[in-house]
C-alpha cells in the first residue's frame, strides 16, 4: 500500500491552504482593490523565490472513517524568499479568513516570524491587514477556550525587540490593521501604508463607540491623512505595488544584519561632479527660503536619495542615499517648514533616525540649516525641550562616521543635534552660527534701545545687519572651528574623499549596538 493515502492528504491540505478563505472571500478582497496575502508576497519577492513555512498548518476536519473532510488553514502566511537576490523572511495576515483576526495556527506563525529572522539573520518584511484578538478567542466561536499561556512562557514581544536590534524590519499596512497586528506594524525600522485602502488603529469604530461614545470611521481614526503626520507611518503611497517597491528600495541600502556592513555598490556618478546650481542656491537675503532637497540631490549619487517620513516633523529631513556607491543616512533641515526649527515631533524623528543609522552602521551626511528648538506656547505644551534633549544626546553618543555641512543657520541648542563627536565639518559662505538667530537675539538684547530710538524699525535693521556680519564663517575657518570653508560646488568631491576614509572604519563597529538612558 505504501504511503499513498498520506501523500494524497498532504496534497489536499496544500490545495486547501492555497485557496485561503475560498473563492467568494478572495473575490470580495479583489473587489476592494486589495490583493490576497499570497499575491502580496509574490509581488514583493523575487519571482519564484518564496519557500513557505508551515504550509499546511491549520485546523483539519475528518469524517468518522478518518478521511479528510475539510481544512481551515492558518490565516497567516509565512516563509523565506529573496529580494534582489538576498534572503529575507516575509509574512502577513490572510484577511479572507476571519478578517485576519488570528486563529490558533495563524497566531503561532505570526509570533514565529521574528524568531525566524533572528535565527537566520535575515531582514523581515511583514505585510499587514488584519484585526487583533477576538472575544471568541483564537479557536473561534463555539470552540472551548484556548488555555492561557503558562507563567514561564517567553514574552511574546521579546523576539520583536531582538529583531529590531539585529535585522532590518520593514512593514506595510495594506488594509485595516488593528490591535496586535498594528503593534507589530509599527515595531519596524520602516513602515508604509496605502493611501486609499489602509487604516492603522488601536481599536476600531465599534470598540471606540462602545468604550468612549465617539462615532468615527476607520479613516477618521487611523487613515493616511492622520498617520502621515502622526509619526506612526513613515510613508504613504498610492497602492500596493508602490508599497512593495518602497520596501525593496529601503532594504537595498541596508545590511542583512548588524554583523555585516551596508552593501556598497559600484558608482557610475562622477565623484568630482560640481553642480553649478549650488553656487547661489542659498539666497543672500537671509529671510528667503531655498530647496534643501535640491541641495541633497546635487551632492549624493544621482537618483539615490530616498526620503523617509516627509510629512512628520517636517522641519527635519531624513532619508537614505548613496555617496560614491556607499549607503549613507541623510539628515537635513527644511527652511520652508517653520524655518527648519526643531519641533518636538522633529526631535523625535531625528532621535529615531540617528539610532537607526547607528544600529545598521550607516554614515550620516548632515546638511545644516537649524535655527534652534521651536519656541512658543504650543512648543512648550508639546514638550519640545525634553524631546530635543533626547535628539541632542542621541547625536552626542553616536559613534558612526558623521559629516556636517553648514549650509546656512547653525543656532542654539538645536544645532547640537547636527554634530556628532568627531564630525567632519565643512562650511559654505552662507553659513552662520550663534546662540540665537540674529533677529531674536537682537530683540532680546536691545529691546529697550530699539524702543527708545527715533526710528525703531531702522535701528532694529541696523543692529541685525551689524550682528549678522559678525556671524561670517571666515572666523570659524581661521580658528579651525570647521575643517574647511568651501565653494558649495566642491561639496560632493570633498564628501567623496571623506567617505573613502570613513568607510573602512565601519569594520570596527559591526555587531549590535546599545543606547544609554535619554530624556
Amino acid at each position: 500500500m505504501g504511503w499513498d493515502k498520506e501523500l494524497d492528504e498532504i496534497a489536499q491540505r496544500r490545495q486547501a491552504a492555497k485557496a485561503l478563505g475560498g473563492e467568494p472571500a478572495v473575490a470580495r478582497q479583489h473587489a476592494k482593490a486589495r490583493l490576497t496575502i499570497r499575491e502580496r508576497i509574490d509581488a514583493l519577492l523575487d519571482p519564484g523565490s518564496f519557500r513557505e513555512i508551515g504550509p499546511i498548518a491549520g485546523a483539519a476536519e475528518h469524517t468518522d472513517t478518518g478521511e479528510l473532510a475539510g481544512m481551515t488553514p492558518a490565516n497567516f502566511v509565512l516563509g523565506f524568499g529573496k529580494i534582489a537576490g538576498r534572503p529575507c523572511v516575509a509574512g502577513g495576515e490572510d484577511f479572507t479568513i476571519a478578517a485576519g483576526s488570528p486563529n490558533l495556527a495563524g497566531l503561532r506563525k505570526s509570533i514565529y516570524t521574528e524568531e525566524l529572522a533572528c535565527q537566520y539573520r535575515v531582514p523581515l518584511v511583514r505585510l499587514h491587514e488584519g484585526s487583533g484578538g477576538s472575544v471568541t478567542g483564537s479557536a473561534g466561536k463555539g470552540a472551548p477556550p484556548t488555555p492561557p499561556e503558562p507563567v514561564y512562557a517567553p514574552h511574546r514581544f521579546a523576539s520583536v525587540g531582538r529583531a529590531l536590534a539585529t535585522v532590518p524590519v520593514a512593514t506595510a499596512a495594506l488594509g485595516a490593521v488593528a490591535g496586535l497586528p498594528a503593534v507589530r506594524l509599527v515595531s519596524s525600522h520602516y513602515c508604509v501604508m496605502t493611501r486609499q485602502t489602509a487604516q492603522v488603529l488601536v481599536g476600531g469604530p465599534a470598540l471606540v463607540e462602545r468604550a468612549l461614545g465617539q462615532a468615527a470611521s476607520k479613516d477618521d481614526l487611523g487613515g493616511a491623512a492622520v498617520h502621515e503626520k502622526s509619526g506612526v507611518i513613515d510613508d504613504v503611497v498610492d497602492d500596493e505595488a508602490a508599497a512593495f517597491a518602497a520596501i525593496r528600495r529601503f532594504l537595498s541600502y541596508l545590511p542583512q544584519h548588524v554583523w555585516a556592513l551596508p552593501p556598497a555598490l559600484p558608482c557610475t556618478d562622477d565623484r568630482n561632479r560640481a553642480d553649478q546650481r549650488l553656487a547661489d542656491i542659498v539666497p543672500v537675503d537671509r529671510r528667503h527660503v531655498f530647496d534643501m532637497r535640491a541641495v541633497v540631490r546635487a551632492v549624493v549619487d544621482q537618483e539615490s536619495f530616498f526620503e523617509i517620513g516627509r510629512r512628520y516633523g517636517s522641519g527635519q529631513i531624513t532619508g537614505l542615499a548613496r555617496l560614491l556607491g556607499c549607503p549613507v543616512g541623510v539628515l537635513a533641515n527644511d527652511c520652508r517648514q517653520l524655518a527648519g526649527s526643531m519641533t518636538a515631533a522633529g526631535a523625535r524623528k531625528v532621535r529615531r533616525f540617528v539610532e537607526f543609522c547607528q544600529t545598521f552602521h550607516l554614515p550620516v551626511l548632515n546638511f545644516v540649516d537649524e535655527p534652534g528648538f521651536m519656541i512658543g506656547a504650543e512648543a512648550e505644551m508639546e514638550g519640545t525641550v525634553r524631546a530635543g534633549a533626547g535628539a541632542v544626546l542621541a547625536v552626542a553618543m553616536a559613534t558612526i562616521p558623521w559629516a556636517s555641512i553648514m549650509v546656512r543657520k547653525s543656532m542654539g541648542l538645536g544645532a547640537a543635534a547636527h554634530y556628532a563627536p568627531g564630525s567632519y565639518i565643512l562650511a559654505w559662505p552662507s553659513a552662520e552660527s550663534g546662540a540665537l538667530p540674529v533677529e531674536g537675539g537682537v530683540a532680546v538684547a536691545f529691546g529697550r534701545e530699539i524702543a527708545a530710538a527715533a526710528d525703531p524699525a531702522a535701528r532694529r535693521r541696523e543692529l541685525e545687519a551689524q550682528f549678522a556680519a559678525r556671524r561670517s564663517p571666515f572666523p570659524r575657518a581661521e580658528a579651525l572651528s570647521v575643517h574647511d570653508l568651501i565653494d558649495p560646488r566642491e561639496t560632493r568631491a570633498r564628501l567623496c574623499d571623506w567617505i573613502e576614509l570613513a568607510w573602512p572604519l565601519l569594520d570596527q563597529q559591526v555587531g549590535p549596538t546599545s543606547f544609554t538612558y535619554r530624556p
